[in-house]
């Protein structure tokens, strides 16, 4: 950010592209928000045992055209004392709840991931507390035979589970009976270093009748709820992330459906190898069918007294099952982070989980470089300067034309001085006297604004990586900086960052700028420093960085011309 006309430009973007931020937020909120505040990663709180009472419209019908049979009924004081008493499974990543009561998973928290830098709370994603209520819900249903739907009450025995040392993995097995002779046993299979849970519905047919019915998965939850007045708004980065339904379709891809849409644009349709997904700022929870399954996805708005609850739903196709036989219904159910390195690997288009909207095509190259550069150093502040190296020497040509332009236009100022002296007031008169002065001397003085319209958009991508990558989250970098996503605590980068601008400045002709646009291009370092204060220190670290290179890169060149007007000169002197 080396040319004067350029710092009004980018501030002006900056500052159009924070107040549309902000227009967004205020006058297209993603849902009608309750009263009660809360955040997107919460300190572990006590569960309410039904935060909202059961909708029909939780519950699927099965696809068939026989009359649906009776669904399991569960009575408030059953649902209390089934809720009350969980079953909790602890892994090397996970902590996880599971209810007996339709055998849902109703809390996880995520071990790797402190709620806050040196704190023992961990990030808690699935939760059945109301202002968080977030559960992933699975069952059975069939129109003419018994079937444990996500309310039927299951039996499990231990109630506590741990992966041991050196156990890889770990089965949870929950059993359901019906007097006709049916037995579903819904197992969930946890693995080391892994945060997919496999599920498995296995229904044993012992009756007298072919048993046929769906298996359903869902996931169900209210908005998170954040703080978004005053400078602690502003900071907030979880007001700007994503919150919503996603899913994915070999066709149509990576899709998403805010939760203001859920009534006006609902999900309906068939998909085969796809997923269906809730995500939050770096978190989400995922169904996945089995690859070669056709699923039917739908999506819902269940509104009751306390709010509305969301609802994303995958069926799968019907499954007969003679008498004397059993079969299953699998899928895999991922409850974590948005790690782009491995998402992929679980299913296509789970890494698109980590959005960065239009700047996707920028901001997927910077993480895979930061990336690359962090398996390097270990240090993701390193990397950043790494990154900032990259780009410098991507264009370094273009930097070295624009500050030779604008050297020359510094050794041009005497000149034009004297055209200013000429023509006084008549601007049209001395507009066209230095346009044919830069062409005589072959200057361009649009050449300083070309390299920073070109490195713009690579700011805003590294600003959307360090917004929604997770592997960024709570990252250190060094001495005071513990936290590359925060703004810098001490404010030193911003201060840096302006005391750079200002040397810039004292090399940066003024030639052409009027006095308005001059007074206010002394004031840039302050506003810039006041913006970059609440931006993530990652973010500052890069631009203080890019203009500290600049400088150097400006100041050896203009030497350079200097020198070179200046030995010439003496030769002749001689």
């Amino acid at each position: 950010m080396n040319n004067p006309r350029t710092f009004l430009l980018i501030a002006l973007f900056a500052l159009g592209y924070l107040i549309y931020s902000q227009w967004q937020m205020d006058y297209n909120p993603q849902v009608a928000r309750p009263a009660a505040a809360t955040t997107g990663e919460q300190a572990d709180t006590p569960a309410a045992a039904t935060p909202l009472p059961p909708d029909s419209a939780e519950i699927p019908q099965a696809s068939s055209t026989t009359p649906l049979a009776a669904p399991v009924e569960v009575t408030s004081s059953e649902r209390l004392v089934q809720s009350s008493n969980p079953i909790v499974v602890t892994t090397d990543l996970l902590r996880i709840e599971i209810d007996p009561r339709g055998g849902s998973v109703t809390r996880s928290d995520l071990l790797a991931y402190p709620l806050h830098p040196n704190e023992d709370a961990r990030v808690r994603l699935l939760d059945t507390t109301p202002a968080r209520y977030f559960v992933a819900q699975s069952g059975l249903v069939s129109q003419a035979s018994p079937a444990p739907n996500h309310e039927a009450v299951f039996s499990a025995a231990p109630s506590t589970y741990s992966l041991a040392d050196g156990q890889d993995t770990l089965e949870v097995p929950l059993t359901w009976k019906d007097a006709s002779g049916i037995t579903v046993i819904k197992t969930f299979v946890f693995s080391r270093g892994s945060y997919v849970i496999e599920e498995q519905q296995r229904v044993n047919n012992q009756s007298a009748a072919t048993w046929t019915g769906n298996a359903y998965r869902q996931l169900q939850r209210v908005p998170l709820v954040s703080d978004h007045s005053g400078i602690k708004g502003f900071t907030d980065t979880e007001r700007y992330s994503f919150m919503g339904a996603a899913w994915y379709s070999p066709e149509e891809k990576f899709q998403k459906l805010a939760f203001d849409k859920f009534a006006k644009e609902p999900i309906d349709g068939s998909v085969s190898g796809g997923w269906i997904g809730m995500l939050q700022h770096y978190f989400f929870a995922a169904w996945i069918p089995p690859p070669g399954e056709t699923d039917h996805f739908s999506s819902k708005e269940i509104k009751g007294p306390a709010g509305s609850r969301y609802l994303l739903r995958s069926m799968s196709p019907a499954l007969s099952i003679a008498p004397g036989q059993e079969q299953a219904f699998s899928a895999r159910l991922y409850v974590g982070p948005k790690l782009q390195s491995t998402l992929d690997d679980i299913a296509p288009g789970l890494a698109k989980t980590a959005d960065y909207g239009m700047f996707t095509l920028i901001s997927e190259p910077l993480h895979w470089l930061l990336s690359m550069f962090h398996k390097l150093t270990g240090n993701w502040g390193f990397a950043i300067i790494l990154l900032v190296l990259t780009i410098k020497a991507l264009f370094f040509k273009l930097s070295e034309a624009q500050y030779r332009s604008m050297a020359k236009m510094r050794k041009m100022q005497p000149r034009v001085a004297a055209l200013k002296d000429r023509y006084g007031d008549d601007r049209a008169k001395m507009n066209q006297a230095m346009m044919e002065l830069y062409k005589k001397e072959k200057i361009n003085p649009l050449g300083g604004c070309l390299p920073m319209l070109v490195q713009f958009p690579v700011f805003l991508g590294l600003y959307w990586v360090l917004l929604e990558s997770v592997e960024l989250r709570q990252a250190p970098f060094i001495l005071w900086i513990h936290n590359l996503t925060a703004p810098d605590p001490y404010y030193v980068l911003p201060i840096l960052n302006a005391a750079t601008m200002l040397a810039t400045q004292m090399l940066t002709p003024m030639t052409g700028m009027d006095p308005l646009q001059a007074k206010m291009m002394k004031f840039m370092p302050l506003i810039f420093s006041v913006m970059f204060a609440f931006f993530p220190a990652g973010l500052v670290l890069y631009w203080t960085v890019n203009g500290a290179l600049g400088l150097l890169q400006q100041w050896i060149i203009t030497r350079r011309i200097e020198a070179g007007e200046k030995e010439p000169a003496a030769a002749k002197a001689k």
